[in-house]
């Protein structure tokens, strides 16, 4: 479960922000190409958070969406994986535009 490092690493990132202050909220963005699935995230958050200045903080996901742009038409097109065709004209080859970020978009502290 690479959810787990991943929010071991995020905790440790807002707390380090934080500076001593205590988390209230953080605003994560996550792509749905990431190959990170959001409720897994929430529930790592909460263990990883135990004991930290992250402790009691609210977790908000946004989900972004895939997008990728045709080599050959220079179509874009949404993705819901990686790889594909181009629906326009059919060529395999896709630049992904966006929908594998991770992001900590915003934190709110006391």
């Amino acid at each position: 479960m690479h959810e787990l490092s991943i929010t071991r690493s995020v905790v440790a990132i807002v707390a380090e922000q934080a500076a001593g202050r205590q988390v209230l909220s953080i605003k994560l963005e996550v792509g749905r190409l990431s190959g990170l699935m959001p409720e897994a995230l929430r529930f790592c958050f909460e263990l990883c958070a135990r004991g930290t200045p992250v402790d009691g903080a609210r977790l908000d996901i946004v989900d972004i969406a895939g997008r990728g742009r045709c080599h050959a038409c220079g179509a874009e097109h949404c993705l819901e994986q990686p790889l594909g065709r181009c629906p326009s004209c059919q060529a395999p080859a896709l630049d992904i535009v966006s929908g594998e970020e991770l992001n900590i978009k915003e934190m709110e502290v006391q």
